[in-house]
Parts: C-alpha cells; sequence; structure tokens
C-alpha cells in the first residue's frame, strides 16, 4: 500500500466497505458496475493498492474505503511477458514460483503462487499450453489434454507445468472448488459486524 492511504486510514479509519461495485474479468480488467475502466491513472493506483484481508476477500484500497472485489476467475490474471520467457499479473508483478496448478473442467489453469491465486487471461493460455508437458517430458498434444481433463475433480493428472527452473505438477479440480482450495473468495461479502455499503445501498 501507498503511504497516502495509511495516512488516510489514520485519519478516517472507520469508513464504510463497498462491496458489489468492482470486479476483475478473466482477462485482468478492472470494472465498475460492469464498465471497463480505461484511464491509466485509476487503474496504476488500484494495482498498487489491491491486496487481501484475513478472509481471503480481495479489495482496492482507496484512501480510507476498501472496494471489495468479485473475481470472474481468480485474484490475478497471469500475461505472458513479451520476451515470452516468464509471466506477469495484471498488477505487473512477475511470477517466479508456483506452489500448485490446477486445470478446471473448461481447460483453465489457475496457479497457487507466491503473490496468491492466479489464472491465465483467456487471449494467453497458448503460453500455458506450450509450456505444458506430459509424463514423457514432451510437449502436451490434444489427446494429453483431453486426458487430462476426463480426469475427475481432486485427482492428478500426468501434465506437468514448466515454469522458471520448476515441473509443477498439474491436479484436476473442478472451477467451483478452486477458491475454497486456494484460498479466496470470489465474490466478496461483509461480516455481520462490518459498516458496509452494498451494491449502492446504504446499509451502515
Amino acid at each position: 500500500m501507498e503511504d497516502w492511504v495509511h495516512r488516510a486510514l489514520e485519519r478516517w479509519p472507520n469508513v464504510p466497505a463497498l462491496f458489489g461495485w468492482l470486479k476483475l474479468d478473466r482477462r485482468g480488467r478492472w470494472l465498475i458496475r460492469g464498465e471497463p475502466i480505461t484511464r491509466p491513472q485509476i487503474i496504476d493506483t488500484i494495482n498498487r493498492n489491491y491486496a487481501a484481508d484475513e478472509h481471503g476477500r480481495w479489495y482496492f484500497q482507496n484512501g480510507p474505503q476498501r472496494g471489495y472485489v468479485e473475481l470472474e476467475v481468480a485474484p490475478l490474471i497471469l500475461w505472458a511477458a513479451p520476451d515470452g520467457a516468464h509471466l506477469t499479473t495484471h498488477t505487473g508483478v512477475e511470477i517466479g514460483d508456483a506452489q500448485q496448478v490446477l486445470l478446471d473442467e473448461e481447460g483453465s489453469l489457475v496457479l497457487a503462487t507466491e503473490h496468491g491465486a492466479a489464472a491465465f487471461a483467456d487471449n494467453d493460455l497458448e503460453w500455458a499450453l506450450a509450456h505444458l508437458r506430459n509424463s514423457d517430458g514432451a510437449d502436451c498434444s490434444e489427446d494429453d489434454l483431453v486426458t487430462a481433463l476426463a480426469q475427475p475433480s481432486g485427482t492428478g493428472t500426468a501434465l506437468v507445468l514448466e515454469l522458471a527452473d520448476a515441473s509443477v505438477p498439474v491436479e484436476r479440480l473442478d472451477r467451483e472448488q478452486i477458491p475454497q482450495a486456494l484460498g479466496f473468495a470470489p465474490a466478496p461479502q461483509p461480516l455481520d459486524d462490518e459498516r458496509a455499503v452494498v451494491g449502492g445501498a446504504d446499509d451502515v
């Protein structure tokens, strides 16, 4: 978080949080009330002040007020760097490590990274496919992928994802189970004792 955010929190510590206003889509775009945010200055500010609380709810800390974010897929979206050698999140942070790789029923990959759960942008899936290997160490074929997708949810596959200097095993897990497995809330809700503004309706 930036210094101005900490100063604002100290000055106004009890501002109600916003729920139902902000969303992160599967391409790493910020949306407010369903409309994409396009101003670079606003996007940069959100990216620099984006974090998760102890309940796995991700939020943008806008000065003294938190705006909790609905997640279409995951709290971080992965983009392939222009050189194709590494991955960065939609917030501009480079990924250096993945502890777990999950494959859902639609073929999307979600990683447990050092920065949080991260999914490949739908227009960067080619990078992921190019870095998948089968049990023989060969490039993942269409048949290999079909076989992996046919595995029951919660079981391993014969695939690994090559990331940095590691080969991380790929596990099949249905999309609805991924948030709990990786510890994030896809649709944050206010707790009973929280002051909140929900979807534009004041619930303070």
